[in-house]
């Protein structure tokens, strides 16, 4: 943990004190707030609120610059490189190539660089996408990973929810099963059992292409070895594809794309008449409770960092506030009891919305992603400008796979 993060934890904890020893002396004396005190109560929220910001923001940010520091060592080809066994120095020379082929292009290859690309070059055209183009090449794994964890870092749904990995983009059948309205039964002596088959469904993951859009850099940039191409383009060209993979998994319609997390989950609870852009301590309470116990031991909250703000502001029948900072360093902020995720593709409070999810999210919702990512270096489309493109695919999928496992929370409609 940095010092930065530690003072802020400790600075959070203090406000958090303040306020509450304010409300406490009004308490004991069974009066109002007074205007000095309102004013220092005022001031210790604001502060609170951007220091609570900044104690996310670093948080992020950690797991950002975790992600750069990944095992780029390998495309130098600096000691330390892995080559204990054929596969490891196999994958070293790929990555080595890919790093090459991104600043230069097939031409600028070695023939045995080039046959290395070739082994593992993805024929787009038979995705069905429309992509008048061979193919593109898969990215090294040491590439994927800075991919795969930026799409982490900007969806909370993502690190939350059951990953299934697959090597092909074929169609994947998803077993299904709700068995618990029925039960055993006690026998009589010399009576025979009974009967009760299983119900078992089935749904069908697909493999949904995710695109980046272009990433155009200039000839000069590339020619620069000063700069870190190697972990630039992924890393950006992750971003891309995280902020829309995490939006189709939050509100997917599942035509086409995704089925989002507030598409095809139940409705746990509803705002009363008025609760347009608000949410109340016994709304919570009912939200935790529509989730069958079974599911509440590994319970958390999903939402946006706007509805964080107004549930921060909630206090229960005896006062206290529902939300409670990060008590010491290791320990995470809760809601009543529970930690939360935030997830910014969340939807933000309004008529209708479903902002609020609760429950075991690993148990509730799958995600299915297609191992090969994919990238495309595009020269001649932007050789009059002296600029090359890159291109990012991920091919994934999302739906609920038990029903029982999350609720929502629905804002009224008026």
């Amino acid at each position: 943990m940095s010092v930065q993060l530690r003072r802020l934890i400790d600075e959070q904890n203090t406000l958090w004190q303040r306020m509450q020893d304010i409300q406490a002396a009004a308490e004991s004396e069974n009066r109002d707030l007074t205007a000095e005190e309102r004013q220092n109560w005022d001031q210790a929220e604001e502060r609170l609120t951007q220091v609570s910001g900044d104690i996310e923001r670093l948080n992020r940010m950690a797991q950002l610059s975790q992600i750069d520091r990944g095992q780029i060592v390998s495309t130098t080809g600096e000691p330390g490189a892995e080559r204990g066994t054929d596969e490891a120095e196999r994958a070293r020379r790929y990555t080595e190539a890919f790093g090459m082929y991104l600043r230069g292009g097939m031409d600028r290859l070695t023939p045995d660089q080039r046959n290395l690309m070739m082994d593992n070059e993805v024929d787009l055209r038979a995705m069905g996408a429309g992509i008048d183009t061979a193919g593109g090449f898969t990215v090294p794994d040491e590439f994927r990973n800075i991919m795969t964890e930026a799409m982490k870092a900007f969806g909370g749904l993502l690190s939350l929810a059951e990953v299934i990995p697959t090597s092909t983009g074929a169609d994947l059948k998803w077993p299904t099963n709700d068995d618990t309205a029925n039960e055993g039964e006690i026998l009589g002596e010399n009576q025979p059992a009974g009967e009760q088959d299983l119900s078992l469904g089935g749904r069908t993951l697909k493999a949904h292409i995710f695109s980046s859009r272009q990433v155009k850099l200039s000839m000069a940039l590339l020619q620069d070895s000063a700069f870190n191409l190697e972990q630039w383009v992924p890393r950006k060209l992750g971003e891309r594809i995280g902020r829309r993979a995490a939006r189709a998994f939050t509100t997917g319609t599942g035509v086409d794309q995704p089925e989002g997390l507030t598409t095809g989950a139940i409705v746990g609870k509803q705002g009363a008449t008025g609760q347009t852009t608000s949410v109340t301590y016994d709304d919570l309470i009912d939200l935790e409770h529509s989730v069958d116990s079974a599911y509440r031991p590994g319970a958390r909250y999903l939402m946006h960092d706007q509805t964080l703000k107004l549930i921060r502001k909630l206090k229960d029948s005896q006062q206290r506030p529902l939300w409670v900072p990060i008590p010491a360093p290791g320990f995470p902020a809760t809601i009543n009891g529970f930690e939360y995720t935030l997830d910014n593709s969340m939807p933000t409070p309004a008529a209708n919305a479903k902002t609020i999810a609760f429950g075991d999210f690993r148990a509730g919702y799958v995600i299915r992603q297609v191992q090969a990512v994919q990238t495309l270096r595009l020269v001649e489309r932007y050789a009059e400008y002296l600029q090359v493109a890159f291109l990012g695919f991920s091919r994934m999928d999302g739906m609920i796979q038990d029903a029982s496992a999350i609720r929502l929370y629905q804002h009224s409609a008026s």
